[in-house]
């Protein structure tokens, strides 16, 4: 009776902690962030193209990463911690790679191409 209630102690315990490893879903973040930068590359003001590639990096890189920006929505918060770091190792760089072009269309002042650098984002996260 000891050994039963051991393991199932220790099934419970180990539930517990792979829980929040099974609820991060990487694939529902990587459409999320393109979700947004479709939506960046439609907008009508630069301010909401800003904001949506903000949306778009936050749900790539997670609260955890060097760029995310609390002060800007965080559309995947309930997907998981980030595409970047909920991926496999082997799509990670290319991932990296988008945010970076996320990064530059955040920086650019003109919207025309801005919004074009937004379109080329969504492009490469498949959608």
């Amino acid at each position: 009776m000891r050994k039963f209630a051991t393991a199932t102690a220790l099934g419970a315990w180990m539930a517990l902690i792979a829980a929040p490893a099974l609820a991060a879903d990487a694939a529902k973040e990587i459409k999320t962030a393109a979700l947004h930068a479709g939506m960046a590359s439609t907008s009508d003001t630069l301010q909401m193209t800003r904001a949506h590639l903000h949306h778009t990096l936050n749900c790539l890189e997670g609260p955890k990463g060097a760029n995310f920006d609390a002060t800007a929505l965080n559309p995947c918060k309930d997907q998981g911690m980030g595409a970047i770091p909920d991926s496999p190792p082997d799509k990670r760089k290319a991932l990296e790679a988008v945010a970076d072009q996320a990064r530059m269309a955040l920086a650019e002042p003109d919207l025309a191409k801005a919004k074009a650098m937004a379109a080329q984002v969504r492009k490469s996260l498949g959608e």
